[in-house]
């Protein structure tokens, strides 16, 4: 008698998982990439969001992405800040250098604060100095690696990536440098993140296998 209600419950999971499965379809709620981009760490499935301070909508995915992040602890979790014209170089440089001297999560909903809501006009090397000074970030510092070598790698190395991932407008998120989503293939925002769950665990369930 166990035996077969275990059996029936196996079946029905089955069932739930190839329905659940069938609802995320290559090319119409997220886009798989012609050719697969290497990740940093092949023992982990790779999320990155490509993102920028000045869009409003990165702005109201924010708070979504960042309650989700909060629940990963089998990935690895990262962000490039794309720069789609001249008024976005200010900001990505921002955020590397933050990254660089490990002050990203004391600085980051701040920005998009600073730029959405207070108004900030963040556009030269000391305005953004300055703010990043009152968020408890040296200012000697930032001033010093704004300009540096490592951040120039880290911008020529978000281009290569947006090339890569094709991407053209977002947030975008990349799951294992394979699968593109946006709130377009998704259905919206919070769909987003519902679309890369299910990206995950297929990957995770591939890498399983090997």
């Amino acid at each position: 008698m166990l035996k077969s209600l275990a059996s029936a419950a196996l079946a029905i999971g089955l069932v739930f998982s190839t329905a659940h499965a069938a609802d995320y379809v290559a090319g119409k709620d997220y886009i798989e990439l012609p050719t697969a981009v290497k990740t940093s760490d092949p023992t982990r499935v790779e999320v990155t969001e490509m993102f920028g301070y000045p869009c409003p909508h990165c702005n109201s995915f924010e708070p979504l992405l960042s309650t989700w992040e909060k629940k990963q602890d089998d990935i690895n979790f990262q962000r490039v800040p794309v720069v789609f014209g001249r008024s976005w170089e200010a900001p990505a440089r921002a955020y590397y250098t933050a990254e660089l001297l490990d002050k990203v999560d004391e600085t980051h909903q701040a920005m998009f604060d600073a730029i959405h809501i207070q108004r900030k006009r963040l556009n030269s090397v000391e305005a953004m100095a300055d703010f990043y000074a009152s968020l408890g970030v040296d200012k000697e510092k930032f001033e010093k690696t704004y300009n540096s070598f490592a951040v120039n790698m880290k911008l020529n190395q978000g281009d290569s990536k947006v090339r890569s991932y094709q991407v053209d407008g977002v947030p975008s998120m990349v799951v294992n440098g394979k699968y593109r989503v946006t709130a377009g293939t998704a259905g919206g925002q919070a769909n987003m993140l519902d679309v890369v769950d299910f990206l995950v665990a297929k990957e995770q369930a591939a890498m399983a296998k090997e």
